[in-house]
């Protein structure tokens, strides 16, 4: 628990290495590279025990590995470094330990292993329960891999279990959709993310479309997201966050944190750190990150100072992600800034559909979600129009 001289902290650990690259797939990964994996586990050990004193007055409630693909980093490696982080920062009791892995690379005794090294939650990125579509985004792994890495999960004793999926595949129908959620409604998780595909560039499959492949458009992403929404509150799964909905209680504590813009340090080529009123990120360079740490030269890519007028627009742009919304209140008072300009918008946006007010919070409805963007930059506009 908190006590009123330490501040909860999150921290991100990646692990940028995967066996192959999916094709859609933009974050910093490497396949081919685990004859680097000791020298980076050296380096990121380093880095752990460098920054903790910058941490000495925050509580650790919060620690995430992801990647690239975690799992395959080896048990005695991630092990390792866990508790590296319990002997140099202030970890609690009851903090939320997460693990990414891609079900092919996981079983009883590896996750047995994590769970009693401190691990308690487990995210595994199963996107598909067709194995046509997997092949089809160069997934390493079949659903039938899926099925048994979930019930490995149970046996090793995690009871906090997190499945990814992705709607908009290549050739992925609104029913193929339905039946994915279904076979992993049958899988009983306690959280589910379920994301649009997108298409970023200088991924293989930016390079497929703009050669003429095609994918389901924005109108069927549309209904196959607004379909989910409502499947999933029956099957008794809240959404909390545009593509995140979770059992009662059971919603991701870290991601949640970069949401409501509380205090994150990340660790690892690309990782980026919220900490200290600045924003941060490090190199995307695995050998210059290992070199960097072990010369003592620095690692940061990217800084900037996030001032007041930066955290009012954080405010809006990541609360307005959450189905908890904006306070009025709450956003005068911390930011010292008229709400009526915004409110303006809100009761327009009402009229449309878009938004609901509930308890005073404004928040997005699931039709305004999928408006979120341009809706959340004209609010900015308005923002800075009668920024005092």
């Amino acid at each position: 628990m908190t006590t009123p001289d330490t501040q909860p902290l999150g921290l991100y650990i990646h692990i940028p290495f995967c066996r192959s690259k999916c094709d859609y797939c933009d974050f910093y990964s490497l396949s081919g590279r685990a004859e680097d994996m000791d020298d980076y586990q050296r380096a990121l050990i380093s880095h752990i025990r460098q920054t903790a004193p910058t941490a000495a007055s925050f509580c650790v409630d919060t620690v995430y590995f992801g990647g690239g693909t975690p799992s395959i980093y080896g048990g005695q490696r991630l092990c390792q470094l866990l508790q590296e982080i319990k002997t140099h920062y202030r970890v609690l009791p009851d903090a939320e330990i997460t693990l990414e892995a891609n079900p092919d690379s996981v079983d009883v005794t590896l996750l047995t292993d994590l769970r009693r090294a401190g691990f308690n939650r487990l995210s595994l990125g199963v996107q598909s329960a067709c194995d046509e579509h997997l092949r089809a985004v160069h997934r390493p792994h079949t659903f039938a891999q899926a099925q048994q890495a979930v019930a490995a999960a149970r046996a090793a004793g995690l009871n906090n279990l997190s499945l990814d999926l992705i709607y908009g595949l290549p050739g992925q129908t609104m029913a193929d959709w339905q039946d994915t959620v279904e076979q992993v409604l049958a899988l009983k998780p306690e959280h589910l993310s379920c994301y649009g595909l997108k298409v970023e560039e200088n991924t293989p499959l930016y390079i497929r479309v703009q050669q003429g492949e095609v994918l389901p458009d924005d109108d069927a992403q549309a209904d196959m997201y607004l379909w989910t929404v409502a499947r999933l509150e029956q099957a008794g799964y809240h959404q909390y966050e545009i593509s995140n909905f979770a059992r009662p209680g059971m919603q991701s504590r870290h991601n949640l944190r970069y949401w409501l813009t509380r205090p994150y340090l990340g660790f690892g080529p690309g990782a980026h750190s919220d900490f200290g009123a600045q924003r941060f990120s490090l190199i995307r360079d695995l050998d210059g990150y290992i070199r960097g740490v072990q010369n003592g030269l620095s690692v940061t890519d990217s800084c900037q100072a996030i001032s007041h007028r930066e955290r009012a627009r954080e405010y809006l742009m990541l609360r307005l992600r959450t189905t908890g919304g904006i306070d009025p209140e709450e956003y005068s008072r911390t930011y010292s800034m008229s709400f009526a300009p915004l409110e303006t918008l809100l009761l327009h946006y009402r009229q449309q559909g878009w938004v609901t007010q509930q308890g005073g919070r404004w928040r997005f409805t699931p039709e305004g979600f999928l408006l979120s963007n341009p809706l959340i930059s004209q609010l900015l506009e308005a923002q800075s129009e009668h920024d005092i």
